[in-house]
């Protein structure tokens, strides 16, 4: 789903009197629904955050540390990854650490909404190739699994 594409939706509900709306596209689902504070936009792995996360950025695994056929998983979308739920907590996973299908492995915020990024699978973590608090492109690899 193309940004472009979710501005149009959004521009299209403001200029009517439809009060909710959804579009699913390719794995995606936009729904907006309008509220008494306005437009707001939802996706179905969306959290609220508690507190701002930590604004410091640590130093990242380097890109080319990624070796292609690889067990990644992906940024489904532009934004600012943090790697964990609020600042002072542990992160949501580490090197080492076994996951299971539908864990949380990281939050991107974009445009204020924060969007969970979840392990299709079950495995194990082999290395987070990305910082807290690092802008990220969409399919970026975030997390290596052994």
């Amino acid at each position: 789903m193309e940004l472009q594409q979710i501005k149009a939706f959004i521009d299209a509900m403001a200029s009517s009197d439809v009060a909710e709306m959804e579009f699913s596209q390719d794995g995606w689902t936009l729904r907006l629904a309008r509220g008494t504070g306005g437009t707001q936009v939802a996706a179905p792995r969306v959290a609220a955050a508690r507190a701002r996360p930590a604004t410091t950025i640590a130093a990242a695994p380097r890109e080319d540390a990624v070796r292609p056929g690889e067990n990644l998983v992906r940024a489904p979308l532009y934004g600012v990854v943090h790697l964990q739920p609020t600042p002072g907590e542990p992160p949501f996973v580490a090197p080492g650490l076994a996951v299971k299908a539908g864990q949380t492995l990281c939050v991107i915020e974009a445009m204020k909404v924060f969007n969970e990024v979840r392990a299709e699978h079950d495995a194990t973590v082999d290395a987070v190739l990305v910082a807290s608090g690092q802008e990220v492109e969409a399919g970026q690899p975030l997390v290596r699994f052994a």
